[in-house]
């Protein structure tokens, strides 16, 4: 009788939530949510927090072998803005329900792609993204389950959870150089691109690599648009990595010479710093 009582609670819940009522309750399990950049990829994990409660979670409160929803009320979600890779595995953008079945010694995560579901009452295999496995390991008791998603690089992350004294964990990567490479190709090809798009352009070049002929044509549209100080350094610093400091050393001159009164005392010593250490380096050549 607890049983279907508690089972038919969820469902009510469940339509009040699908009937739009005013009227909003308390949950026992918060939800949260937790978010990151990879590069420019925006990731977000929504879910709900249930708390262990002197209760054994693993094989009882949560079976081994069945579906679990990963958290408590709502399907756990998990959304990327871009495509990304899941475990090695490529996923398109999306939104996804993150389901998993535990089991002692591996888990099956589950990427599904009906996110807008309670629980997984309605759970359908056939609208599984992806499935792939991983190792359960030994954590800190944690009392309250909480999903954490932390850089690993500047192009991956770690998805896990904790609860009770168990995690488990997951990498996601993200092809940020060519992401951003296709917005520079897109942007460039816009009519009204601006000395800022060419003058960024330039920049994730120098920062990253690449496309190093094409950036000092990119930094020459800046240049001409707008002959400032941000654009003669960034001349200058691309014709140094391509072996033609003579030619940058007089736009280093005309970058100082702009910033004064315009940039701090230290930008401008910055760019002195570096005007000495180019000329030292040329004179031992």
């Amino acid at each position: 009788m607890r049983t279907s009582l508690a089972l038919a609670t969820c469902m009510l819940v469940a339509a009040s939530a699908t009937a739009g009522s005013d009227i909003e309750l308390p949950q026992a399990s918060p939800a949260a949510s937790v978010g990151l950049s990879i590069g420019t990829t925006k990731v977000k994990l929504e879910y709900h927090r249930p708390a262990v409660k002197g209760r054994t979670i693993w094989g009882e409160l949560v079976p081994y072998g069945k579906i679990w929803r990963l958290g408590a009320n709502q399907a756990t979600t998990l959304e990327f803005d871009d495509p990304v890779k899941v475990a090695g595995h490529a996923v398109p953008k999306g939104t996804y329900a993150l389901f998993a079945i535990p089991g002692k010694d591996a888990w099956t995560i589950i990427l599904n792609r009906t996110h807008d579901q309670w629980g997984a009452y309605s759970y359908k295999e056939a609208e599984d993204q992806l499935r792939f496995t991983v190792t359960p390991r030994t954590a800190e008791f944690m009392e309250w389950m909480v999903f954490a998603l932390d850089p690993t690089g500047p192009s991956s992350a770690e998805v896990a959870m904790y609860w009770d004294r168990l995690a488990v964990a997951f990498p996601i990567e993200v092809d940020v150089a060519g992401i951003v490479w296709g917005e520079v190709s897109s942007e460039l090809a816009e009519k009204d691109a601006d000395w800022e798009d060419y003058f960024y352009a330039a920049k994730y070049s120098l920062d990253q690599g690449g496309h190093a002929d094409e950036a000092l044509g990119w930094a020459d549209r800046a240049m001409a648009e707008k002959p400032n100080f941000w654009t003669f350094e960034m001349k200058a610093r691309l014709l140094h990595r391509a072996g033609r400091t003579a030619e940058g050393l007089p736009l280093l001159d005309r970058a100082m010479a702009d910033a004064a009164g315009k940039a701090p005392q230290e930008y401008i010593d910055g760019l002195a710093k570096v005007k000495k250490e180019w000329e030292a380096a040329a004179a031992k050549r």
